[in-house]
């Protein structure tokens, strides 16, 4: 996965620094409450966990808005779980399918159990929503787990014990197929001290740096090589065991097709979130959305 990211014309370009990746974080007892005794690990059930939810007066709410990690991330989810994709392997539009259409039609039941406004939620919205007790389970990174992990308020602290992750449930293809951000680092050409920023990130990918800078930050951060899946962090606290999963879950952007120009624009330009959101709350049909879905695509893979 890093070489995809890292890797340009055969040549390494650039080097990881890790993937910024997210789980779905839930109320237990909420969850509980909902006669569940762990999230379903399959779409329909996790489906149906979602139904009981907000029938409980719990509802889940994830981000449908530009929100360039959440809503992206559990929308490609949705996508390629139902075996959908933005383009095939030589970057041909397919994105107008069958599979496309069943991952719409499961995304319009699955945003049936969302707290309303989620249309309009950017990244930070879900984080707030949960810790203010407003929805019970959403996907989002380590964050709201570190919020409350080193919150002073006896209110916020109280949901510590609540608090636990689970990766994405699997869809009907059968296996992983999540969307998880990557960050590369690399040296402009044109600075001034080459030699001085390539061994500056040479220190940081030491293991002593990596881990400490990894631990700092509740691993937010999952790590860009195998050898470090192993890292204190991740045997500090349980409860972080799934972010470590992430990098062995993750599909790069824009499968299945190539990585370059127009993967990066139609992600930025939100096209497969807009189709969401489109389907999901009926401001659009499934066929429509996904037409419109498939003009905006063909501007960017001409």
């Amino acid at each position: 996965m890093c070489k995809r990211y890292c890797i340009h014309d055969g040549k390494w370009i650039a080097i990881g620094s890790g993937f910024l990746g997210g789980c779905l974080v839930y109320r237990e007892s909420m969850v509980r409450a909902a006669g569940f005794d762990k999230v379903p690990n399959d779409t329909q059930g996790f489906l149906r966990l979602c139904q009981a939810l907000k029938k409980k007066g719990t509802p889940c709410g994830f981000a449908l808005g530009n929100a360039v990690g959440d809503a992206n991330a559990w929308t490609h989810w949705a996508l390629w779980g139902h075996g959908g994709r933005m383009v095939d392997e030589n970057n041909r539009v397919v994105i107008n399918s069958k599979e496309t259409a069943a991952a719409l039609e499961y995304a319009a039941a699955l945003y049936q159990t969302f707290i309303p406004g989620t249309l309009s939620w950017l990244d930070p919205n879900n984080n707030k929503a949960f810790l203010s007790g407003d929805i019970s389970l959403t996907l989002n990174g380590v964050s709201v787990y570190y919020a409350v992990k080193t919150s002073k308020e006896p209110a916020v602290q109280k949901l510590l014990a609540d608090i636990q992750h689970v990766n994405m449930p699997i869809g009907p293809v059968g296996q992983a197929a999540e969307l998880n951000p990557f960050s590369p680092m690399f040296v402009f050409k044109y600075t001034k001290y080459p030699n001085a920023a390539k061994e500056y990130l040479r220190f940081m990918m030491e293991r002593a740096q990596y881990e400490a800078w990894q631990s700092a930050s509740l691993g937010y951060v999952q790590q860009p090589l195998k050898a470090y899946a192993d890292t204190p962090v991740w045997k500090t606290d349980p409860k972080l065991l799934p972010f470590r999963n992430v990098p062995a879950l993750t599909r790069y952007n824009g499968y299945a097709g190539k990585l370059g120009a127009a993967s990066a624009g139609a992600m930025a330009d939100y096209i497969v979130v807009n189709m969401f959101a489109q389907a999901a709350s009926g401001a659009s049909s499934v066929k429509s959305a996904m037409q419109q879905a498939e003009s905006r695509a063909r501007r960017y893979y001409r």
